[in-house]
C-alpha cells in the first residue's frame, strides 16, 4: 500500500521505541555485547546479537546468554556493559537522523515505550537532547512483567496516555516490537533508518504485522498527515 493512502485516526497517540528508532543505539550496544561475550568464550557476531537481542529487555537477553552459557555468566558481565555503553554514549551516540524536527513539529500525544531499562532509557535521550520532548512519558518494559514480543509495554503505554487502543499507532524497528505492538491491537509502522538495519529488515517487518514500512524519519508526516503541525521546510 502507498503511503500516501494509509489513514489513520484524526488525534492519533504515537508510541515510539527508543532503541534503533529515536537514538541510533542499536549499533553501539550490539557491538560491545558482542565483544563482552566473545571475551567470555561465547562468541556471538555483532550480527547475531542484533537478529537475537535487539527490541527485547536485558533481562530476557541474560536468561537466554546463561542457557547458552550452561549457567551464570561472571558477574561482571552486566556492570561491565553498562559501564562501557554509558561511555560510548558519551562519545559516538547520537539521535536518529531528522527525529528532533519531528518530534518538535507533532501536535498530538507522544510518548517511548522501550524495552530498555529505565536508567540506560533515559541516558540514551538525554544525551540526543530527546528527553525534553517526552517529559513524563518515557515508559520502560521494567515496568511490566513481560517484554517484547508480548503486548505488556504497549497496553501499559496506551494506559499511560490515556488513549484508546484503535487510537494509537507504534513507530517500531524490531521484529519483536512490531510483534508486539500487534498483539496489543495496535497499529504499526517499521522503521528501517537504523545503522543496524540490515536491507531485509522491511520484508521482516511487513510480515510480522507493521503496516507500512519507512527508513526516514521525515516520511512519518505523510504517513500521519494530521498529526503534525505546519509542513516541513524543504
Amino acid at each position: 500500500m502507498s503511503v500516501d493512502h494509509i489513514q489513520a485516526s484524526a488525534n492519533p497517540t504515537l508510541i515510539f521505541d527508543c532503541d534503533g528508532v529515536l537514538i541510533d543505539s542499536e549499533i553501539l550496544v550490539c557491538r560491545l555485547v558482542s565483544e563482552e561475550l566473545t571475551a567470555l568464550g561465547l562468541p556471538l557476531s555483532v550480527q547475531d546479537v542484533i537478529l537475537r537481542f535487539a527490541g527485547r529487555p536485558e533481562r530476557e537477553m541474560m536468561a537466554e546468554l546463561e542457557r547458552d552459557y550452561g549457567g551464570p555468566l561472571p558477574e561482571s558481565f552486566l556492570p561491565r556493559t553498562r559501564t562501557r555503553t554509558a561511555e560510548c554514549y558519551a562519545t559516538e551516540l547520537q539521535a536518529v537522523a531528522n527525529v528532533a524536527e519531528v518530534l518538535r513539529r507533532l501536535r498530538v500525544p507522544f510518548c517511548v515505550a522501550s524495552s530498555s531499562a529505565p536508567p540506560k532509557l533515559r541516558l540514551g535521550l538525554a544525551m540526543t537532547g530527546l528527553e525534553v520532548h517526552f517529559g513524563e512519558n518515557i515508559i520502560s518494559a521494567a515496568s511490566v512483567i513481560r517484554g517484547k514480543p508480548a503486548s505488556d509495554v504497549f497496553l501499559y503505554a496506551a494506559g499511560w496516555m490515556r488513549a484508546a487502543i484503535p487510537d494509537c499507532l507504534v513507530i517500531e524497528d524490531s521484529v519483536p516490537g512490531v510483534t508486539a505492538a500487534r498483539a496489543a491491537g495496535i497499529r504499526t509502522f517499521g522503521f528501517t533508518g537504523g545503522s543496524h538495519c540490515p536491507p531485509e529488515l522491511g520484508d521482516r517487518l511487513r510480515a510480522a504485522g507493521a503496516e507500512a514500512v519507512f527508513g526516514d524519519m521525515r516520511e512519518l508526516e505523510r504517513l500521519v498527515p494530521l498529526a503534525f503541525t505546519e509542513p516541513l521546510a524543504a
